[in-house]
Parts: C-alpha cells; structure tokens; sequence
C-alpha cells in the first residue's frame, strides 16, 4: 500500500464531479487500501477518491477510535432521513479549518463493495455525517460552500497566502 497526495483547497480539481465506477477489479481495491491509509495517516475520518485526484464515486470512512470499523463505499446513494444536526466539520483538502454546517442525522446509503456486491447502511451521528461530507466530494461540493460568503472568502484567503508561502 502507498499513501495518495490529497488535493488541498482552492486547487479547482476538487470542483470535478467523480464518475461512476463500473469496473470492480483489482486496481479499485488497491485504490481503496490506499485511500485507507492514506486517511489514517493525514490523520482523518473520511476520504474521497476525488480528494486524491481520481474522479471515481468511492469514498473511504472510518469514524472507530481504533480505526477498526472501516467502509469502503463505491457508487453510494444517500436518502437523508430525519432533522437535521449542526457540527464542527473539518477537512483534510481544507487543513486547519473548522466550521459549523448542518447535515441530515440520520441516512440510509445504497452503495457497492470494491467486489461489486450491493450493500445498504443506515447511519447516525458521526458516521452519518462523514458519509454525507465525502459524498459532497463526489459532487465537486466542499464543506466550505455551506459557509457564509465573508466566512468562505476568509478561509480562501489564508489557503491562497499558505499555498504561496509553500511556494
């Protein structure tokens, strides 16, 4: 396994929606080992394959303390169910910067393994907010565009001046 360079916002690859996957194979699975590890080490709870420039519809979250409970969904689907919540979200493509931003509590999610095979989960809380967070990704959509146009444009601010100090 090897760890994936994760993209970091304003960089406008994140903007590009992911296609569906339609070949189960060998080559996907490793993707999903790697984006694995790769979530682990950031460290983070959820990852996108878009994240990690690859426009596929497979997200990786894993919301354990022991990060022993992963989920690998490819093509998911969400019904959003129930009130919504609002929560502290973070980002590993938008490092160091955390904001409030509701999201549904509870969803159901229809999705395949990296086999192919057909899955379905119900999730709450965290997990069920992880999961809605990676599936923005697969639209292009990050936590930011939740914000407040002065919030979001302060935050792009201190990206673009991060990214030019790193050169």
């Amino acid at each position: 396994m090897s760890l994936l360079n994760i993209l970091h916002h304003p960089d406008p690859r994140l903007r590009k929606k992911a296609a569906p996957v339609s070949v189960f194979d060998n080559a996907l699975a490793t993707l999903a080992d790697n984006m694995l590890e790769t979530m682990y080490a950031a460290p983070g709870i959820g990852l996108a394959a878009t994240q990690v420039n690859v426009h596929k519809r497979l997200i990786v979250v894993d919301v354990s303390e022991n990060q022993d409970t992963p989920h690998v969904l490819v093509n998911p689907k969400l019904e959003l169910v129930g009130d919504k919540v609002t929560g502290d979200e973070g980002c590993l493509s938008v490092p160091g910067f955390y904001e409030r931003v509701a999201r549904a509590a509870r969803i159901n999610v229809q999705a395949q393994d990296v086999t192919g095979a057909t899955l379905a989960l119900g999730a709450e809380g965290l997990l069920a907010i992880c999961i809605q967070h990676e599936c923005d990704h697969l639209e292009g959509k990050l936590f930011v565009d939740y914000l407040s146009s002065l919030k979001r444009n302060r935050i792009n601010k201190q990206l673009r001046q991060l990214a030019a100090e790193r050169g």
